[in-house]
C-alpha cells in the first residue's frame, strides 16, 4: 500500500547481485521504496501476501507472474529480465505483467519504467515495444498448427489436459496405461516450457487447443 506517497516494492530474483543493484538504484528514488524482497516463487506470494506492494519487479516465470497476480490481484509486475525472446515476452503478457525490461537497460529506464508501471502504465523497454505490438496483431494460428514439436498422441494429451480432464480418464479415453500417460504429459510440459499443469492448460486455451466438439482420432502412439 501506499505510504506518504511513495511506491512500495517487491523485489523477486533468484540472483542476490541483481536485488542488491535494483535495491540500491531504486534507493536513489526518494518516491521508490523497497519493502522486502523475494529469491523463488513461493516466497515472492508470501511477501507480497505480507507487504502488499504497489509493485513487483521480478525475473521469475510466468507461472509466478500468475501466482503473484492471484495472491494479489492490484498489485502491477513488472518483469525484469535477460530473456528477450517472443515466447517469453508474450507468455509474460498474457500472465498479466504490466511491463517488460531487459536487464540491459539503462538505471533511468529501469526507474522510469517502475514509476509507469506502478501508475497503471503498459510499460516495455527498447527492443521489446515493437515485437509486443507484433505478438498482439499478429494473426491467430490455427489450433492445428500450434506447438508442432508435440507428437500427435501427445497433442491429444494436451487437447484433453486443457478440457480439464484428469489422468485417469485420460488413461481410460486413449486406451493407455497411467504410466504412460504421465510420461506424455512430462513431455509435454518441457516441450512448451510450462512449469507446471495450469499453465500448461493456459497455454494451450491461448492457442485455441482444449474445445470439447473435436473428435480425438484414434491413433498408436
Amino acid at each position: 500500500m501506499r505510504i506518504m506517497g511513495s511506491i512500495s516494492v517487491v523485489l523477486a530474483d533468484i540472483h542476490d547481485v541483481v536485488r542488491s543493484g535494483l535495491r540500491v538504484l531504486l534507493a536513489s528514488d526518494t518516491d521508490i521504496r523497497v519493502v522486502a524482497e523475494a529469491d523463488d516463487s513461493a516466497e515472492a506470494v508470501q511477501t507480497v501476501l505480507r507487504h502488499r506492494p504497489d509493485l513487483v519487479v521480478m525475473d521469475l516465470d510466468a507461472a509466478a507472474v500468475r501466482e503473484v497476480l492471484r495472491a494479489l490481484p492490484g498489485v502491477r509486475v513488472l518483469v525484469f529480465t535477460l530473456s528477450d525472446d517472443d515466447d517469453a515476452i508474450y507468455q509474460a503478457i498474457r500472465a498479466g505483467a504490466r511491463g517488460y525490461l531487459l536487464k540491459s537497460a539503462q538505471q533511468a529506464e529501469i526507474v522510469r519504467a517502475v514509476r509507469g508501471v506502478a501508475a497503471g502504465e503498459a510499460i516495455f523497454g527498447e527492443g521489446v515495444a515493437d515485437r509486443v505490438t507484433e505478438l498482439l496483431t499478429a494473426p491467430a494460428h490455427r489450433a492445428e498448427d500450434a506447438f508442432p514439436e508435440l507428437t500427435r498422441r501427445e497433442r491429444q494429451v494436451l487437447d484433453l489436459i486443457a478440457d480439464g480432464r484428469s489422468n485417469s480418464v485420460i488413461a481410460r479415453q486413449l486406451h493407455l496405461a497411467p504410466k504412460t500417460v504421465s510420461n506424455h504429459i512430462s513431455a509435454i510440459f518441457t516441450k512448451l516450457r510450462a512449469a507446471d499443469r495450469a499453465e500448461a492448460i493456459a497455454r494451450a486455451r491461448d492457442a485455441g487447443i482444449g474445445t470439447r466438439h473435436r473428435h480425438l482420432t484414434s491413433i498408436t502412439a
